[in-house]
């Protein structure tokens, strides 16, 4: 009877270690699936730029991935370009701003440098514009100043003037919602990996 009940606890724990070991595998395969999905490619521009422009680098990854999934050729249907999909008329300002001097032209756009650092000066540029909330920031973002300063104006959108708690334009909304699920996504996997490297 000791010997029947011996081999029963010793099948039970082989199996309670096979399914802990099952389970640690899943993990590991989901969050390397997740780690893929959610990759930091460019990352030396990416790095330099964000420190540059007092800008998290996940957040930067976090707008490439939104704006482009990290296609540097990546061309929208009103004609923004690149991995941070900047238009033509946003280019030119940025220019402006940052590199009056300079001979860049819009096709420059394409070269992933170029456009992860105007594009990172460009949000930065937000940031600092709206209170450093990156909701507002990311609405200014996709949809302009001019539009946004128009949506601070009415309480119904903002309860301060400075930042939006509503997001009353279905494609600005959704732009949001993917920023912020996206920044989130990025800073659990990545402040994790980092904090366990």
């Amino acid at each position: 009877m000791a010997k029947k009940r011996c081999r029963w606890v010793v099948w039970l724990l082989l199996l309670a270690l096979l399914a802990a070991a099952g389970i640690w595998v899943l993990r590991v395969g989901l969050h390397r699936l997740d780690l893929a999905r959610y990759p930091q490619k460019y990352s030396e521009a990416v790095d330099w730029y964000a420190a540059e422009n007092g800008l998290d680098p996940l957040l930067v990854y976090t707008v490439i991935r939104t704006e482009s999934g990290f296609d540097a050729a990546a061309r929208s249907g009103v004609g923004a370009r690149g991995l941070m999909q900047i238009t033509e008329e946003t280019f030119s300002w940025i220019k402006s701003k940052l590199a009056p001097a300079e001979d860049l032209t819009f096709d420059d756009l394409y070269d992933p440098a170029v456009n992860i650092r105007f594009g990172a000066y460009y949000f930065a540029a937000c940031m600092a514009r709206y209170q450093n909330d990156v909701s507002t920031a990311a609405a200014a973002y996709h949809s302009g100043w001019g539009t946004v300063d128009k949506l601070l104006a009415n309480e119904a959108y903002s309860a301060d003037g400075r930042v939006l708690h509503t997001f009353p334009y279905e494609q600005m909304g959704l732009y949001v919602r993917k920023i912020n699920r996206n920044y989130q996504k990025y800073q659990t996997l990545y402040q994790t990996t980092e904090n366990e490297g």
